[in-house]
């Protein structure tokens, strides 16, 4: 016989389980959240050292030449190193042989020649068509899509034939050199055709692999890597970062692993996860919450598809709270996947439930934009509430 009472909640068992949880939350003093503290001017003209820094247990600028170059500059200097690395590594898409609109092409047709930097037809299912028959061929093909938002046409291409390529050959053929750069994500001003964010449709596809980059140093270790790795890879790249500052890049080329997400800085009260610009704002937002007490973990998932569960899960067994931020829509957003992933596997760790700060469910509105995409007041607000569960 079924029994439909519903139980009544063990509170010894309770205690027992949020005392194993995590120390920070025991500890934790909620009477000192006064944001009053809080000098929000001065984040006007805020300083992103940190997440415009690299990890050094990562790269070694210290013993080897370095040089000062924006993100848009790296993932020239990238594409520039695969180029005479291989010379089966093929740039194009739309206006790349004059340096495309962002200028991150430049200088690579008069380098290598009109047969390996090139332009096409302004066709998104012809560029991935085209480099997927490349691809197959033994080329390393490195197709630009102008702008993330024009890369729907090319879904079938990317979903149907590049991901499943390996699988319909049963591993005899694939498309592993295969890399697709889009710039993706808001500029403030780019409204509902140049603004989106659309790593949540691909990260649905086994057989791919997406990649955001949030600084010089790894948009071009990261590309590298990309370039080189034995799956087709979509490399999406925050165009509101191109040129917003300069960080110290080795010359020579460097890998960054994939799959491998970075924890920009360490912290005991709550796990803060981003991706792409959204980094800068979090920055801010835990930069506040230091200020009124609140010690969070920063850290930058980097590779969306596989993402790195592992580091995720350790940081959210730790601190036993968790902010995912993201600028794509809430609903089915990729943060739904992390927080989906983190309330199975932190479940009996949880101070309280995983909160998402993300863009609305709404086109891109270009008068709106900057009310849109998540700031770091709202970032910070979000900090607060998942602490003072």
């Amino acid at each position: 016989m079924l029994n439909l009472v519903r139980p009544g909640r063990n509170v010894l068992s309770h205690l027992g389980r949020r005392l194993y949880s995590s120390q920070s939350a025991v500890s934790f003093d909620r009477t000192e959240l006064d944001s009053d503290k809080i000098d929000f001017k001065k984040y006007l003209n805020f300083n992103h050292e940190i997440v415009y820094n690299y990890t050094k247990e990562e790269i070694d600028v210290e013993n080897v030449p370095t040089h000062k170059t924006n993100m848009c500059g790296a993932i020239n200097e990238a594409m520039r190193h695969a180029m005479e690395k291989d010379e089966k590594a093929v740039v194009f898409g739309e206006d790349v042989a004059f340096g495309g609109v962002f200028r991150c092409t430049i200088d690579l047709m008069e380098k290598f020649g009109k047969d390996r930097c090139f332009n096409t037809p302004l066709c998104e299912q012809g560029i991935a068509g085209f480099a997927i028959g490349m691809a197959a061929m033994g080329y390393k093909p490195i197709a630009e899509f102008q702008f993330a938002d024009y890369i729907y046409p090319a879904f079938d291409q990317i979903v149907n034939e590049a991901a499943k390529y390996r699988y319909r050959s049963g591993n005899l053929f694939n498309v592993g050199g295969l890399t697709m750069r889009a710039p993706c994500s808001a500029v403030g001003h780019g409204g509902h055709y140049h603004s989106q964010s659309p790593e949540a449709f691909f990260a649905h596809v086994p057989g791919i692999k997406v990649v955001v980059a949030r600084n010089p140093v790894q948009a071009k270790g990261l590309l590298l890597s990309c370039i080189e790795d034995d799956n087709p890879v979509l490399f999406l790249e925050p165009k509101k970062l191109y040129r917003l500052s300069a960080s110290t890049v080795p010359d020579d080329a460097y890998y960054l692993p994939l799959s491998k997400a970075e924890i920009i800085k360490k912290g005991t009260h709550v796990t803060v996860i981003g991706w792409a610009s959204q980094m800068y704002v979090l920055e801010e937002a835990v930069k506040m919450a230091e200020e009124v007490g609140i010690d969070c973990e920063l850290i930058d998932l980097r590779t969306i598809l596989p993402w790195d569960v592992e580091t995720v899960i350790n940081s959210v067994s730790k601190t036993g709270r968790c902010v995912i931020a993201h600028e794509a829509p809430h609903t089915n957003g990729f943060g739904a996947e992390l927080a989906a992933t983190i309330q199975e596997k932190c479940f009996l760790n949880l101070e309280a439930p995983v909160i998402r700060v993300c863009g609305l469910d709404t086109p891109f509105p270009l008068v709106h934009e900057k009310y849109y995409v998540p700031d770091n007041l709202k970032c910070f607000e979000m900090i607060k509430k998942v602490v003072n569960y």
